[in-house]
């Protein structure tokens, strides 16, 4: 069952004395009720790390589950994708704490970017979020020609 969230933005926050960090009131809009959000962790692409809301992973979880663990690129996949996974729920200041080990590998120190990515949200150093966005944007017209050239998605070309 595919859930739909509509999250959106970029969101730079800061990571307290004790790892933690206070959804912005932006995400939180679209997340719901705050009684019930529970979130999963894990490590993303490009050393982030990514937040996902309870039901996008198990939706996730339940494809990564059905797959062949027999076929050794699914096994390796499926290590991957659970190391580090870890179930987070806010507190009462809507701040959720981060696993040391997951910070350490996005190379977090104390700036973080939240970049939402509509069912979910990426998780970065705020250095590390921008070198990948400078290093990106000379590439971004290819890449768009690349990935929607082709597509009947509606996007047109601005002249």
């Amino acid at each position: 069952m595919a859930h739909q969230y509509d999250l959106l933005g970029e969101f730079y926050v800061a990571l307290d004395a004790k790892g933690r960090f206070r959804l912005p009131s932006g995400l939180l809009k679209g997340l719901g009720d705050r009684d019930t959000l529970k979130f999963v962790v894990n490590r993303g692409f490009d050393h982030c790390l990514t937040l996902y809301p309870k039901p996008v992973w198990d939706d996730i979880k339940a494809e990564v589950d059905a797959l062949n663990k027999f076929n050794r690129k699914n096994l390796q996949f499926t290590r991957l994708f659970y190391r580090g996974a870890s179930e987070l729920v806010p507190d009462s200041a809507d701040r959720l704490l981060l696993p040391k080990q997951l910070l350490a590998w996005a190379r977090v120190e104390k700036n973080l970017v939240l970049n939402a990515l509509n069912d979910r949200i990426e998780i970065w150093a705020e250095t590390e979020y921008e070198a990948l966005l400078n290093g990106e944007l000379e590439d971004y017209a290819a890449l768009a020609e690349d990935v929607l050239g082709g597509s009947s998605t509606g996007i047109e070309e601005v002249a």
